[in-house]
């Protein structure tokens, strides 16, 4: 599948050899103990995903509820300041609680209006769908309203034509995308909004649960979000301007008994509503995705009923007013909304943990590191947005290779030496002390790219990576040798290997490490390695190797020649 979308090079390096051990682990009866959970992994890679929710903001569940007052706070909404992890949707009877003892809503200027647009509302005869289009109706939008039910369709458009607004029924299933698009361009000229809001329940146990009652329920929501978007898409792009909220659930994001078929269909929205809102933003297409808590006549099949009198719809519409908006800039998102609460939820990834690409991964090497697979709070975790940050970490464990020059065949001296790794050090550079270092090799004021930091192309000279390590690596202790005399240490060669351009300026940690110890009989030659890594992403920027001659401290029983290439040409030029 992904060889059709990534070239031959990264191909390679995405073997399913890097997949197969966690399947293996996860199947294992005794071996993770874990369910219901998310993993992403590929190159040797192996990481969890989870659900994390901003605060969130509450608002005033009273007439001053309005778009406008959402637009006005919608930075709170978006704030993920001390977000919150849960595998279940927020306590929203709490949140309404709150929401009635807050005094009135303050609203923000220009209020938000619809004059001049069309919205297609589904499944508007009832429920949500009814509340939006009262609302936008209120804002001087034209509104289609969309239902299976000819009675609910024109009852809702009577009532908005009663309060001086413009509505046109379009008695179809939302499956029939196409007819409602020709309905709104007939009667409005055209159309710049959608709220794929039609959904039906057919709530059964899985083992119960029949085919019918599944086809149905995936038809209708998600085949009918699909077809509608499909009909509007070529108008949207054509005029460059469109507006899509698709309806999530929180039984998408967190599961629920007895409704697989509706977890499913509703999950598979988010994922259709983030591929277009990536397809559309060169259009001005923008598209977001609900899961609102709200009484409805569906949601009154499973709810309580006073809890159906408490979460009216016109607790959520406001939010979806705000969404649709020219306001609005957001795209791609999923908010969760209902009882005067909205905030938004996006994905959590831990830092995982990268195996060696050069070895066979095993189910036993991804159960050694179970915990820090799945570890959310080492200060790792990140949120990744896009393909290309989640493919990110994936890209980057490629390099990551086990250390060619550690070897059963070491003394015990050796292998407790390569153990025993001095701490960290942290070094930090500006873009002050590139300048100098490229002026200090060279540069001049003719070169502005490596002396003017105003220069768009202004960069550090590749040769500036042996300058972080050096007091790590000079911090080496070699007592470790027998006969260990520093007057009698000759320093052989060094290496350098970048990863990436140098950034100009870090702060980062430069791990010193012994890679190889060779035994000459009269002297001892040692090669020193010490990696560099931003100490915010842990990501390795360039890696220093530096081989030491030491006379007089061979004869200790250990291995002769290395499998360091560089190492092994240092020391035939030395002896």
């Amino acid at each position: 599948m992904t060889a059709t979308v990534m070239p031959p090079d990264m191909l390679k390096n995405l073997s399913p050899e890097f997949i197969a051990p966690l399947v293996i682990a996860l199947c294992h009866p005794d071996a993770t103990g874990s369910t219901g959970r998310i993993y992403e992994l590929g190159g040797g890679f192996v990481s969890e995903v989870r659900w994390e929710r901003s605060k969130g903001a509450i608002f005033k569940t009273d007439n001053s509820f309005t778009p406008s007052a959402v637009k006005l706070r919608w930075n709170e909404v978006t704030n993920f300041d001390g977000p919150e992890h849960s595998d279940e949707p927020a306590n929203v009877v709490a949140l309404l609680e709150k929401s009635q003892g807050l005094s009135a809503n303050k609203q923000a200027t220009p209020e938000v209006r619809y004059d001049g647009k069309t919205v297609i509302i589904t499944g508007a005869g009832n429920g949500l769908g009814r509340a939006y289009a009262h609302l936008f109706a209120r804002l001087g939008a034209n509104v289609v309203v969309n239902d299976v039910s000819e009675k609910g369709a024109n009852a809702v458009v009577e009532e908005i034509k009663k309060t001086g607004g413009k509505a046109v029924a379009a008695v179809a299933s939302a499956e029939d995308g196409d007819a409602l698009v020709k309905t709104a361009v007939d009667a409005f000229g055209g159309v710049h909004i959608l709220i794929a809001n039609a959904g039906i329940l057919r709530d059964k146990s899985f083992q119960a649960m029949t085919e019918k009652e599944w086809d149905d329920v995936v038809a209708v929501h998600l085949r009918g979000t699909y077809k509608c978007i499909k009909a509007c898409w070529p108008i949207f792009q054509k005029q460059k301007y469109g507006r899509i909220i698709t309806t999530c659930s929180t039984v998408g994001i967190y599961g629920n008994f007895g409704q697989a078929n509706y977890s499913t269909a509703k999950a598979a929205i988010l994922g259709l509503t983030r591929a277009v809102a990536i397809e559309g933003s060169r259009y001005n297409i923008l598209a977001n995705s609900l899961a609102p808590t709200a009484g409805t006549a569906m949601t009154a099949t499973i709810w309580p009923e006073e809890m159906v009198a408490k979460f009216k719809p016109d607790f959520v519409a406001p939010v979806v007013g705000y969404l649709a908006s020219e306001a609005n800039e957001t795209t791609g998102a999923l908010f969760e909304v209902g009882g005067g609460w909205a905030a938004q939820t996006r994905w959590q990834r831990t830092g995982g943990h990268g195996f060696p690409h050069n070895e066979k991964l095993t189910p036993e090497a991804i159960i050694s590191q179970w915990k820090k697979i799945t570890n959310f709070d080492d200060g790792r975790a990140t949120n990744p947005a896009s393909m290309q940050e989640s493919l990110q970490s994936i890209v980057d464990n490629f390099n990551n290779e086990s250390d060619p020059w550690v070897d059963s065949e070491d003394p015990a001296i050796i292998v407790e030496a390569k153990k025993n790794l001095p701490e960290p050090v942290e070094v930090s550079w500006t873009e002050r002390d590139i300048m100098l270092y490229n002026i200090g090799i060279g540069a001049t004021e003719k070169d502005l790219q490596w002396t003017f930091e105003g220069n768009e192309n202004f960069a550090a000279l590749p040769t500036y990576g042996v300058i972080p390590p050096f007091h790590a690596s000079t911090g080496m202790a070699y007592d470790f040798l027998p006969n260990f005399n520093p007057a009698k240490l000759l320093h052989g060669e060094q290496y350098l290997k970048l990863y990436g351009p140098i950034p100009t300026s870090a702060t980062t940690l430069t791990q010193a490490r012994i890679g190889e110890v060779l035994d000459k009989g009269k002297a001892a030659a040692v090669l020193n390695v010490v990696d560099c890594r931003d100490k915010a992403t842990g990501k390795l920027l360039f890696e220093n190797q530096m081989t030491t001659f030491i006379r007089g401290s061979g004869g200790f029983g250990g291995r002769k020649t290395g499998k360091g290439t560089l190492l092994a040409v240092v020391i035939l030029s030395l002896c």
